[in-house]
């Protein structure tokens, strides 16, 4: 259980016990790729002349100096200095972002905002709504990414030059539209892709098609908190949550 969603522990057509299908699904995104569904990641379209503004207060860190095409990683916190939640923001144009939250934490942070919107910052041009419910969301991790890549999408150039880390660009996969991230969620190489969920099907099985010569595995939620902690990322609400502090998160790092 995540919030309101259940989401898989681990993929197996076999009768694989205990930490082995895990454990399988590990290797393969630290060796080859791997695709995780995370569409139950909160997300959140914010708009406005202060949405920057908006941002920096919402967040320990800055978004309104961030740049156009570019993604950013925040860290939030309640008004006691606990952390609250984490996650990515997207400046998409001068005065729009996309927020993503984590999956458990979607509603308490679009009621946290609209809280401080309302009572605290009123005076701020800023409009927010939910839009977890409209985007499917793709995690693709592992050395061979960028590979599995190529063989499907269109229209976009993945070089390290032209596509650098933390960007934010448009493209096409099986002839459906698709923002792709250059974030790392489970490890490296790694793209997150957005896109309308009526076109998740068809996208997941063009990754799967593109993937499967290099060995492209389904990964679950197991595997995924495993490899973020081989990379130095606390995953919130299993090994950081409202009893740490920004500073006690990053020592136990």
């Amino acid at each position: 259980e995540t919030g309101l969603w259940l989401r898989p522990l681990y993929y197996s057509a076999t009768r694989e016990t205990g930490w082995d299908p895990i454990l399988r699904e590990a290797r393969a995104v630290r060796q080859n790729v791997g695709i995780c569904d995370v569409s139950t990641l909160g997300k959140i379209d914010i708009q406005g002349r202060d949405a920057g503004i908006f941002l920096d207060r919402l967040y320990t860190n800055t978004f309104s100096t961030l740049a156009v095409g570019k993604a950013r990683y925040g860290l939030m916190l309640r008004e006691d200095g606990m952390v609250f939640d984490d996650g990515t923001t997207s400046r998409l144009t001068e005065t729009r972002y996309l927020m993503t939250t984590t999956t458990a934490k979607a509603a308490e942070v679009l009621a946290h905002m609209e809280f401080l919107h309302q009572t605290v910052w009123p005076e701020l041009d800023v409009r927010y709504c939910t839009v977890t419910d409209q985007w499917a969301q793709m995690s693709v991790a592992g050395p061979k990414t960028r590979l599995a890549l190529q063989g499907c999408v269109e229209g976009l150039d993945l070089s390290n030059e032209a596509f650098p880390f933390m960007g934010v660009s448009e493209a096409t996969i099986a002839g459906c539209p698709v923002r792709a991230l250059r974030i790392t969620y489970m490890g490296e190489l790694g793209w997150e892709l957005h896109l309308p969920v009526e076109y998740a099907p068809r996208v997941y099985e063009a990754l799967v098609a593109a993937g499967a010569p290099l060995g492209l595995v389904d990964a679950g939620y197991r595997c995924i908190e495993s490899t973020r902690l081989e990379k130095g990322y606390r995953a919130w609400g299993s090994d950081i949550g409202p009893d740490h502090t920004p500073e006690i998160g990053r020592a136990h790092v």
